[in-house]
């Protein structure tokens, strides 16, 4: 696909038409335009692959020792590498093709050259196929790890699998880690979010921890070491006093004293979880014994319950105030430190005598702060709804600059520059209702009914004359239709119809074709289609002198042999007069 896009784009982008007759000059551009477009489109391409994956040595120790544990960072960097010399490969293809090129003598052999030099080219990219395919897998999984910063306050939980890591993440953060009653659960590393004291804090849920060598453990457990290795925060040490995980407490001590190492000059807090289950004073002597040897090297033991949550946020304070007095600790042994504190100056007074000298308001501040107090606030809308509750109807036009009889008056509606206003009665109702009271009594003194009247002589002649006027237009109209059929017409007889659907069934059948289930065939169907309509006639052209010729005719006699048509009116005016010819 990588190799299509590249061509595809190089078809598109560039010129695709060329002639044999062109300068040779010109072909060879053309070709050579080819050429170095598609080696620039691959450069482009592959630099950018190279420059956006991350170099191990420039990104923090903590991401590349990451990297190491999931995608092993010598074949990653062999994938690198790789590229980078096939990108190369293609620019040492595009120059010595460009130089051949200049000696192409014909449009032929300029094809060919190209032709070549994108078919190596394609070659080198095809041979990368599984450097590509695995950085892309690369790509992706970078894509969904969680964003992790080493420089800000952290939380780091680990312990061994199944003792409650990811129970205790989702008490005190809003991360939704999966918990399951089974060992290795946790296959990443999962963040989450808190805050404590207006601070924003960093709590990292680790997989679980087996106690065996390092050069033992999978994938999954090294990400939890590359965590606790290089990430500088509090560490809280889960352990699973109930001992449902699988593992006895000494165990747990065990993997704990073998881990120590990487706790070196950190927070450290050992976190006894599942004291729903067991109660501190139910262990046996041997797991007391175990809990005080950690009490005896000033390492902080929190008993705790993610699922009663007691406990929880003791844990979360503690951890949360000893990394921060770690911080600010470590700041103060820094180098830097030194040349800021000499820039700083706290003045601590000291008592010089024994007279007390109360803190002064002076009598105008004081008058002020008094009468700030002491003024009315402005009632505002809002108090007043909250006053009325539910009778509150807001009033817009109260508060309007006008006089209060003029405040509540209709805004008044213009029409063509009138206002509506003045053609609209106020006791049009009332003047509508006395006008139907007035119709009601007509109607029923009998005003509008009135007798017909007998029709005079003189008009029943004018409707006598008007009927015969209408008779002679019908006879006349009738007369026009039967003269237009005066001409000889052929007798048309009609025949009947032989063609029809149940005639065609009845003799398929009758051949054994089966007709059941041609309900809605095509020979069903009666509509008639659209007719095709005649082709139109050909005009006669008409040539220049306004005649109308159908086809090409010779000069007539008269006029063959004279060059211009003035001598030939002479010639036939000549003859008119009457002029003697030669003979």
């Amino acid at each position: 696909e990588f190799v299509d896009i590249m061509l595809s784009k190089t078809n598109r982008k560039t010129p695709t038409v060329v002639h044999r007759h062109y300068k040779i000059s010109r072909i060879r551009q053309f070709y050579m335009r080819k050429v170095k477009f598609t080696q620039q489109n691959f450069h482009d391409k592959l630099s950018q692959i190279l420059t956006d994956f991350p170099k191990l040595e420039d990104i923090h120790p903590f991401y590349a020792d990451l990297m190491n544990v999931l995608y092993d960072r010598d074949h990653y960097k062999l994938a690198l590498g790789q590229l980078n010399i096939a990108m190369h490969l293609i620019d040492n293809v595009a120059k010595d093709y460009t130089r051949l090129m200049k000696y192409g003598d014909s449009l032929y052999r300029c094809k060919q050259l190209k032709r070549a030099a994108l078919g190596r080219m394609a070659t080198i990219m095809k041979r990368q196929g599984q450097s590509l395919q695995y950085l892309e897998e690369v790509r992706q999984h970078l894509s969904r790890l969680p964003s992790i910063d080493p420089h800000t306050r952290t939380l780091l939980i680990t312990g061994f699998p199944n003792v409650g890591k990811s129970s205790f993440i989702n008490k005190i953060t809003r991360a939704d880690v999966e918990v399951q009653p089974y060992a290795f659960t946790t296959k990443s590393l999962y963040v989450g979010h808190t805050d404590y004291k207006y601070l924003r804090w960093q709590v990292i849920d680790t997989p679980g921890i087996l106690d065996h060598p390092l050069e033992d453990r999978n994938t999954i457990e090294m990400q939890a070491i590359a965590a606790l290795a290089h990430l500088r925060a509090c560490i809280l040490y889960v352990m699973d006093i109930s001992e449902q995980c699988g593992h006895s407490l000494e165990e747990q001590a065990h993997l704990f004293d073998s881990i120590k190492p990487l706790f070196t000059n950190k927070p450290l807090v050992v976190v006894l979880n599942k004291i729903d289950v067991v109660r501190l004073d139910e262990l046996s002597e041997d797991n007391k014994k175990i809990i005080q040897q950690f009490e005896k090297d000033n390492i902080p033991v929190i008993p705790m319950s993610a699922l009663s949550e007691e406990g929880v946020m003791k844990v979360k304070t503690e951890a949360c105030d000893m990394l921060l007095a770690h911080r600010v600790e470590a700041k103060l042994k820094s180098k830097n430190f030194d040349g800021i504190l000499n820039r700083v100056h706290v003045a601590m007074p000291k008592p010089r005598d024994g007279v007390r000298r109360p803190p002064v308001i002076p009598e105008g501040a004081l008058k002020k702060k008094l009468e700030k107090a002491s003024k009315l606030k402005k009632r505002t809308e809002r108090d007043i709804e909250l006053e009325l509750g539910d009778d509150y109807i807001l009033d817009l036009k109260k508060n309007y600059d006008l006089p209060e009889e003029y405040k509540y008056d209709v805004v008044p509606e213009f029409w063509l520059n009138k206002n509506i206003a003045d053609y609209i009665d106020p006791d049009i109702m009332q003047k509508l209702e006395e006008l139907e009271r007035e119709e009601e009594l007509r109607v029923n003194a009998g005003v509008y009914a009135s007798e017909s009247e007998e029709e005079d002589e003189e008009m029943a002649e004018i409707s006598r004359l008007a009927s015969k006027i209408r008779e002679k237009k019908k006879i006349m109209k009738v007369e026009a239709i039967v003269d237009k059929r005066k001409g000889n017409m052929m007798p048309r007889a009609s025949r009947k119809r032989e063609r029809s659907v149940s005639r065609l069934r009845e003799e398929m059948e009758n051949l054994g074709v089966d007709m059941s289930n041609t309900g809605s065939a095509n020979f069903t169907k009666t509509d008639r289609s659209k007719s095709r309509s005649a082709r139109p006639l050909k005009k006669a052209r008409a040539d220049s002198e306004g005649r109308v010729r159908s086809a090409s005719r010779s000069v007539p006699r008269s006029e063959m042999g004279v060059k211009d048509k003035a001598n030939h009116h002479k010639n036939s005016k000549g003859h008119q007069t009457g002029f003697p010819l030669n003979k």
